[in-house]
Parts: C-alpha cells; sequence; structure tokens
C-alpha cells in the first residue's frame, strides 16, 4: 500500500503558521515515505467558511512548495457520502436520534467534562428517545463500554474511556450536516490515507473516530499529534493573528524559504537558516520533532 498524508485546513481564514507548521510536517512525512499527499477542504460550517479562504489556501501552500496529489475533496459536497455511513450505522443499531438540546445535556450531565463536546452525554435518547414538536433530531454513535487504545507516533501510547469521558457522541448535527469526527472518518479511509498529522489538540478526538472506524469497517490510519505553536501568552496561534499568516509574513518581505526554515526551526529541524520544503526530504524522521509546545513570538 502507498504510504498517502492528507492536509485538511478549514477556509474560515487564512493560514496560520501552525496550521502551516502540520501541513509541512504532514508533507514531509509522507514524501519522505515515497508516499502521497493529499488535500482535503473541510467547509462544513457554511457560516464561516469562504471561497476567498479556500483559494488562499491553495495560493499559500504552492508559494510555500507544499504539492499535493489527486483532486482536492470538499466536504460541502459530500453529504450524500455522509448520509450514507449514518445509514449503515442506524441500520446496524450503533446510532440513534438525539433530541436534546445543549442547554438539556448540560443540566441532565452528572459528571461536566470540558472538551470540544462538552459535558459527558447522559443517554437520555440511548433507549427510549421522545420526538419534540417544533425541533431537529440530530444523532448520535452509541459507545460501549471499554477503554480504547493506540500509539501515536508522537506521544506514544495513549488510552481513553470515551464511554466516561466523552459518552455517546454526535455525529450529525440538528441542521442535517455531518460532523466533523464522522465527515473525517469516512473521507479518510474512502481517500486512502494511512498516515495523519495533526495538531495535538485533536489528539483526544482520535479515540472516538477509532471507534467509527471499527464500526464502519475502515482501517485505522497512523497517527501523528504534534504540539502546537504558542503565543507568549499561552495562547495558540489564531488566524485572526495577521503577522502569524503566511500571507502576513508574504506582506513583510519574508521569502518562501525563511518561512519554512523558521518552521523546521520550531520543530527541531533545524536552525532556522532559509529552506525549501524539498530540501528537507532527505533526512526527515519524526523522531525528531520536537515533542514539547513552542513559544512563537510575543
Amino acid at each position: 500500500m502507498i504510504p498517502r498524508g492528507r492536509f485538511a485546513p478549514s477556509p474560515t481564514g487564512r493560514l496560520h503558521l501552525g496550521n502551516v507548521r502540520s501541513a509541512l510536517l504532514g508533507w514531509l512525512w509522507a514524501r519522505s515515505l515515497g508516499g502521497e499527499f493529499l488535500l482535503r477542504i473541510e467547509d462544513l460550517d457554511p457560516e464561516r467558511s469562504k471561497p476567498e479562504f479556500t483559494d488562499a489556501i491553495f495560493e499559500d501552500l504552492t508559494w510555500l512548495g507544499l504539492d499535493w496529489d489527486g483532486p482536492v475533496w470538499k466536504q460541502s459536497e459530500r453529504g450524500a457520502i455522509y448520509d450514507d455511513a449514518l445509514r449503515r450505522l442506524a441500520d446496524e443499531g450503533r446510532a440513534y436520534q438525539c433530541w436534546c438540546s445543549r442547554a438539556e445535556v448540560a443540566r441532565a450531565a452528572s459528571a461536566p467534562h470540558v472538551g470540544e463536546e462538552g459535558p459527558v452525554y447522559p443517554g437520555t435518547c440511548r433507549e427510549h428517545a421522545t420526538p419534540k414538536p417544533g425541533r431537529t433530531p440530530s444523532w448520535r454513535f452509541r459507545v460501549e463500554p471499554g477503554a480504547v487504545s493506540f500509539v501515536d507516533a508522537i506521544h506514544g501510547e495513549v488510552t481513553q474511556d470515551v464511554a466516561r469521558e466523552v459518552g455517546d457522541f454526535l455525529i450529525r448535527r440538528i441542521d442535517g450536516v455531518a460532523s466533523y469526527q464522522l465527515a473525517v472518518v469516512v473521507d479518510d479511509a474512502l481517500s486512502g490515507v494511512t498516515h495523519v498529522l495533526r495538531g495535538d489538540d485533536l489528539l483526544s478526538s482520535t479515540p472516538r473516530q477509532m471507534l467509527l472506524q471499527r464500526a464502519l469497517g475502515f482501517s485505522t490510519p497512523t497517527y501523528a499529534h504534534v504540539p502546537l505553536l504558542m503565543q507568549s501568552d499561552g495562547r495558540r496561534l489564531a488566524k485572526r493573528d495577521g503577522a502569524s499568516t503566511v500571507a502576513g509574513l508574504r506582506a513583510l518581505g519574508w521569502s518562501p524559504e525563511r518561512v519554512v526554515g523558521q518552521l523546521a526551526a520550531w520543530s527541531g529541524l533545524g536552525e532556522g537558516a532559509p529552506v525549501s520544503a524539498r530540501e528537507l526530504v532527505d533526512g526527515f524522521s519524526l523522531a525528531r520533532v520536537q515533542r514539547e509546545p513552542t513559544v512563537v513570538g510575543s
């Protein structure tokens, strides 16, 4: 099987250096293995996703010398495929309709959990869902008891008790759009992704995605979750920080090689001298990538 990595940004702003570092490291990982590298646009949020930002992603990656293989999938165009995966899960009893609002989940949860899913879902609709007039249901994945473990290429062994820490999680929102977890699993599997490198803010999502992979009969990729780039005040880099975007640095007169060299230095791959992405492929190893968050500026 050909090694295949991917970069999957959301077109909600210009790429910041944290995004681009993940793209660079994922590209280097795939190319150093003699593999392919895919680009996917995760534009399931219609209010924040803008076509001009999609165009800007293409522009920034090309300027940096990061190429990709095959067509670019846009998640906004793949709703029917996600619906088919949901039907498969529902037919097998692994997914069910949930009529609870976020406020109701928060009030009913006995063990609040701070995370991207909010409080642990208490299972209100798991066995006896009651339709509520005027409300559209979401869909949840039925999580069975037991820990999920995997070996991350950066963090080593990771274990999460999804049932206890997250509960039955959303796979389709009340607006009928697939959740991040379901869409990512389906797209990675159908595009043949074998290696996933992304920020470690998504480390806790991986056990949920593994449960979906198993339920849908998909293989699990090799994962590597890299530490984030942080600002001196403890906040991670964000798209609103103009000077921390590729476009912002380009406007200041930075060359692509200077940007790549700086990203390499922050990742433990060099001293910061200008270098092209292609020059970093030979000798690249995840073992060299820094294991701690990097503070990148004031």
